[in-house]
């Protein structure tokens, strides 16, 4: 706390009007607010409204309130602006918390936030009334974004409105000296939400071996013991997911070394209020084999939620009046998103008996509703900095800022790992995760997601941005909204969205690195250096194009991919050795050969397939992108094959290391770190080509191929050595999670140069 300055007996006493804008309800500002008011001897009022929190304050030290305001805010708070105005003294005596006023929402939630150390302690203390209490909370933590249906913030608008707070808890609530005033989910095991099962019954089928659906804050977890290989051969049987990694949970920072190596940075990643999964290296013969298969990082995360710790206490057999929550815990539970069949994360009680009854034996509910469902944060370190892969639970609704005001637009994302964005003046609201829209139940989520952002963000859109492809439910989807449309082509918005998110103001030089997108010339993009400015852009250079047999299809069969590569470097005779399990390889390759099959791609992604392909890594994919991190983890050091690649007027050319691939066939390890090695050198010299011919200096790098550390991490460095600067996807994931952001971008510029 900032030292509070002698009192000035000559000081005059003044009135001001303040209204804060950020992220200023459920966070403790009003309480903070009245005790800093009545530490400098102030009167006035404050309280909650649509646009913020006003305050006025009158007295002698308000310009020492008004610092202190913003040096000590609550530690959930953001304050965006302060906006100030003298007002003439009245000459009241008290400073009072007023009620809440409607009217056009111009504020914001923040996210839902990990359990303080403050609940921890009375979560374990016989003494303290929320002892046990699996839903403790107060100001500082606890569920906030899941449980709000619209602003402002009340216990009215949200899930906790159908439980009516004991007398302790309501007087808790009205004392502004309290912990917990307006802490609206605040309840304690008198009135409070309550689990449909004991903690020690979950606990003992965990430890039996079997397979708990546990509700929390975001949506249902499947919960298992992660060291236990038959339980999580069980959940992956049932839940039909045979590679896709699992996400695990340790009860604190200190049992992390339990099963993973983590740098600093993952660390302290791991252990932020979001509590995000953090990709860190996975100590070898400690977990399931089954956890990560193929891999050799483990997404990790820690409890998060006060049923969690409680969890953890009885796995370890400890008493929770004798319980450390910090102490090291050897327990480790596999801890996935329940979501059957790729199908949206199950929120609903009566949804999760329907749905989940086939995968666990025990499906532990509670009668808090979740308003708005969303999955656990996946993020990792990269370049010595946070990165996401996946954005939602700790950190929506939080906006990014953007440089310019514009209409409020509503930007409906791709078809795989959707997300939408709302523009609100210079704000950008991006929702959480929604995923891949092939079922009748994301799309339904998809719907949800629209609608509670609207609510939540509190404004009408009045423009639609979506993809180029007119085959993406997003983009089909934007005929219904009757309003103006702007079509986005899927690599500019890329550009865009990184560029954007860093604050890069001009014009935006660019590599986008995916698996696919429609390109201006309705061929198959995905590995392009572009250069956006405005609302248009211009392709100066990319991939040279491998065949793509069989379209779609070769994104799920990597030996296609190979079959194509080897047709590229005219070694078709190569297809049935080295693929001599695939009875169509000698057919395709003959079909490439002679013209007869003409689709190709530009996409580094199917590059990437080739070359798992090619190297015997994997021919059939079982999820998105599973060739590209197996390959991955495979690198030792990358290191790239000399006369690997060729660049000629911007086109980049990978064809002399495919062809090093068929003839020579080194083993995988070594393969892999030539690949990467031969990658980072080919696109550092195209980014390069793009500085030559615009002279701007910074590089935009974006989509799904830049989620690959190795990648990123290595293409960062060469374009710093060649003193240039790489812009990483920090605040958004660089594949398809953040591409409504950038269509929210290019639609808002588009709109305003008509």
């Amino acid at each position: 706390m900032t030292a509070a300055p002698a009192p000035d007996a000559f000081a005059p006493v003044v009135r001001l009007f303040l209204k804060v804008n950020g992220a200023v309800q459920g966070v403790g500002m009003r309480p903070f607010v009245h005790r800093l008011a009545t530490e400098c001897g102030l009167s006035g009022y404050v309280r909650n409204g649509a646009d913020g929190v006003t305050i006025e304050v009158e007295g002698a030290r308000v310009e020492e309130f008004v610092t202190r305001l913003q040096s000590e805010a609550p530690p959930l708070a953001r304050i965006d602006t302060v906006h100030r105005e003298e007002r003439p003294v009245i000459g009241n005596s008290d400073f009072l918390i007023r009620e809440s006023l409607q009217g056009e929402t111009m504020t914001r939630i923040v996210a839902d936030a990990a359990t303080c150390d403050a609940c921890l302690g009375e979560l374990f203390n016989p003494a303290s009334r929320y002892f046990a209490y699996p839903f403790v909370n107060c100001t500082h933590c606890g569920p906030r974004y899941t449980i709000t249906r619209r602003l402002p913030y009340d216990r009215r608008q949200t899930s906790m409105a159908s439980f009516p707070m004991c007398p302790d808890c309501a007087a808790a609530y009205t004392d502004v000296r309290d912990r917990r005033f307006h802490a609206e989910p605040a309840a304690c095991p008198i009135c409070g939400p309550k689990l449909s099962h004991l903690v020690s019954e979950i606990a003992a089928a965990v430890q039996a071996g079997r397979i708990v659906a546990l509700k929390g804050i975001g949506g249902f977890h499947l919960v298992c013991d992660g060291r236990n290989a038959d339980a999580v051969a069980a959940l992956r049987a049932r839940k039909a997911r045979e590679f896709k990694p699992f996400a695990l949970m340790v009860a604190n920072a200190a049992s992390i070394s339990a099963v993973a190596e983590a740098s600093p940075e993952e660390l302290r990643l791991c252990s932020s209020v979001a509590r995000p999964i953090v990709l860190m290296s996975a100590k070898p013969g400690v977990l399931a084999p089954s956890v990560s298969p193929g891999l050799v990082r483990v997404g990790v995360m820690l409890a998060y939620a006060p049923v969690h710790h409680l969890l953890f206490a009885t796995l370890a057999g400890h008493d929770f009046a004798h319980h450390d929550p910090h102490a090291v815990n050897n327990f480790v539970l596999v801890a996935t998103s329940a979501n059957p069949g790729g199908e949206p994360l199950v929120v609903d009680d009566a949804d999760a008996n329907r749905r989940l009854a086939g995968i666990a034996d025990l499906i532990v509910t509670h009668d808090r509703a979740i308003v708005v469902r969303a999955d656990d944060s996946v993020t990792q370190v990269i370049a010595g900095a946070p990165s996401f892969l996946r954005r939602a639970r700790g950190y929506v609704p939080e906006p990014i800022a953007l440089a310019e005001d514009g209409p409020a637009t509503l930007a409906l994302g791709a078809h795989l790992k959707s997300t939408v964005t709302l523009t609100r003046g210079r704000e950008a609201f991006v929702s959480q995760h929604v995923g891949d829209l092939d079922t009748a139940e994301t799309l339904k989520f998809y719907r949800e997601t629209i609608a509670h952002l609207i609510d939540i963000v509190g404004v009408k859109p009045e423009l639609i941005a979506s993809d180029l492809h007119p085959d993406y439910r997003s983009s089909q989807m934007a005929e219904e909204f009757g309003l103006p449309i702007v079509r986005v082509q899927h690599h500019a918005a890329h550009v865009a969205a990184v560029a954007a998110e860093a604050g890069h103001d001009g014009p935006a030089l660019g590599l986008a690195l995916d698996g696919h997108g429609l390109g201006d010339d309705g061929g198959a993009w995905g590995g392009e250096l572009l250069v956006v400015e405005g609302a248009r852009h211009r392709r100066l250079g990319h991939l040279s194009p491998l065949p793509l047999p069989g379209g779609d299809r070769a994104a799920r069969e990597p030996w296609r991919m190979g079959v194509g590569a080897l047709a590229a470097v005219r070694q078709t005779g190569l297809a049935t050795t080295l693929f001599p399990d695939r009875p169509l390889a000698g057919p395709i390759a003959d079909r490439i050969a002679s013209g007869a099959d003409r689709l190709s791609t530009t996409s580094l992604g199917r590059l990437f397939d080739a070359a798992a392909a090619l190297l015997g890594v994997r021919a059939v994919q079982d999820y998105e992108g599973q060739a590209a991190m197996e390959l991955e983890a495979l690198v030792d050091d990358p290191v790239a094959l000399a006369g690997g690649f060729t660049l000629n007027d911007g086109i980049l050319s990978f064809m002399p290391l495919l062809a090093h691939f068929a003839l020579a066939r080194p083993d995988a390890r070594a393969g892999a770190s030539l690949f990467h090695g031969t990658l980072i050198e080919g696109f550092a010299a195209l980014a390069r080509h793009g500085v030559n011919a615009t002279g701007l200096q910074s590089i935009a790098l974006g989509g799904g191929c830049l989620m690959n550390r190795v990648l990123a991490e290595g293409l960062s460095a060469a374009l710093t050595q060649s003193n240039l600067t790489p812009l990483l996807a920090r605040r958004l994931p660089a594949n398809d999670g953040g591409l409504s952001f950038g269509q929210a971008i290019l639609a808002r510029r588009a709109f305003s140069e008509i």
